[in-house]
This record gives C-alpha cells, sequence and structure tokens, in this order.
C-alpha cells in the first residue's frame, strides 16, 4: 500500500509501514471481537472505531474502517443477517454512512456534535447533530427516546458501538458538554438495552481530547465497569 502527499495530508500523518500493521491488527481484532460477541453476548476492542476511513480513502487518522471489514465479513459469512452501528463519537461516523449507504443490512446510526468536524458530512441512515455545549439531560434524553425504537425496528443480530469519550465537558476540542457522570450513563443505557433484548454488542473504545488524561481514562474505565455490572 502506498499512499501520496495528498492522501497523507488526508489522514493526517506519513503513513509507514508500522501504521498500517496496527491497522491491520485493529481491524482482525474487531472481527475477532465480533465472533466473541456472537458466541458470549459482549466483548470490547481497547483499540479501533476508526469510523472515518472509506472503502477507497484515509481520513482523519483511520486508516481501515474497522467495523466495516468485521462488518462485512460477518454478512459475507452469514453470520449475521442484519448489524446495527451506533456511533456514539462527538464526530459523524462518515465513513460507516458512505460504506453503507445503499446496504440494507446494515443501519448506520450517528449521534454527534453538528459543528464539529466534518465540515461536509455523509448521510448515515439516522444522523443526529446536536448543538454544541448540550448538556446530560438533553443529550441523555435524545438516547433514551432514540436507541429503544431503531433496536425494536431493525432488530439487528448484532450491535458495533463506538464508545467515544470526546464529547466529555473537559475535552478542548469536542464541543459538548457531557458530564463523566452522563457519559457513564449513556454507556448503561446502551449495554442494558443489549442484554434484556439478547443482542451481541461489540464495543470499541474511542480517545478523547480533554486536558487531564486521568478524565479521559475514568471514562473508559466507567465503559469496563458497566460491562461488568451488566454482563457479569
Amino acid at each position: 500500500m502506498t499512499l501520496n502527499r495528498k492522501k497523507e495530508r488526508n489522514i493526517g500523518f506519513p503513513v509507514p509501514k508500522g501504521p498500517i500493521e496496527r491497522a491491520k491488527v485493529i481491524s482482525g481484532g474487531t472481527y475477532q471481537c465480533a465472533i466473541y460477541a456472537l458466541q458470549n453476548d459482549i466483548s470490547m476492542n481497547i483499540a479501533g472505531g476508526t469510523h472515518h476511513a472509506f472503502k477507497d480513502k484515509v481520513e482523519s487518522f483511520c486508516v481501515f474502517n474497522d467495523m466495516a471489514i468485521a462488518s462485512m465479513l460477518l454478512l459475507h459469512h452469514k453470520l449475521a443477517n442484519k448489524i446495527l452501528f451506533v456511533d456514539l463519537d462527538v464526530h459523524q461516523g462518515n465513513g460507516n454512512a458512505n460504506i453503507f449507504k445503499n446496504d440494507p443490512r446494515v443501519f448506520t446510526f450517528s449521534l454527534h456534535a453538528e459543528n464539529n468536524y466534518q465540515q461536509r458530512k455523509e448521510k448515515s441512515d439516522l444522523d443526529i447533530g446536536v448543538a454544541d455545549k448540550i448538556e446530560d439531560e438533553v443529550y441523555l434524553k435524545i438516547l433514551y427516546n432514540t436507541l429503544p425504537v431503531h433496536i425494536e425496528s431493525e432488530k439487528p443480530d448484532l450491535i458495533f458501538c463506538q464508545s467515544g469519550v470526546d464529547i466529555l465537558e473537559t475535552g478542548k476540542l469536542g464541543r459538548l458538554s457531557v458530564s463523566i457522570k452522563a457519559c457513564k450513563k449513556s454507556d448503561h443505557f446502551l449495554l442494558e438495552q443489549c442484554f434484556k433484548n439478547n443482542i451481541p454488542i461489540v464495543v470499541t473504545m474511542e480517545g478523547g481530547y480533554s486536558v487531564k488524561i486521568s478524565d479521559i481514562i475514568e471514562a473508559h474505565a466507567n465503559t469496563y465497569r458497566a460491562v461488568q455490572y451488566i454482563f457479569f
């Protein structure tokens, strides 16, 4: 795989062999997570969530779209017939939206900051772009009112969740004002929906922009705590 300067600018950094190999490992890991989740209800990839990668181009630090690759393999091998993407990253899952725009087997749902990157967004099956500085109650109400409806209507065999913590109020680039507590409630709600509906879920972890790294770590750790509490 070789990239010219323009494509490297799109991804955000030069791409030597190391990052390409890393992206392959991440994608393989997400697929293995999917296989495990189908057998054991839940799995998590501490990396992954490269939702800005398209079929034909790299973008914003995303080389290969791990969730899309895993989904296509599951569908190809008839391990799943319907997949639901729940993307809670502060940025729209534009790669996901583009890749599956004409594929009724995959429903893409992205809850993101409307005024954040990207300036020109793709069209997901369901996009909810929220205003800058949105606070806990409003953010959670949107998720609570939206997710169960589409779980019921789509009846997915598997859910891929992008558990982004770049929505935190302590993030200097996210533009939203969601607290760590509300981020934890969001995780609990999603996982409880999967558990009670007996839907396997794969969670990929997405970084954040908080000045204090401990805020990012705590928010990610809360996701693991929620998994332990609900599933174990």
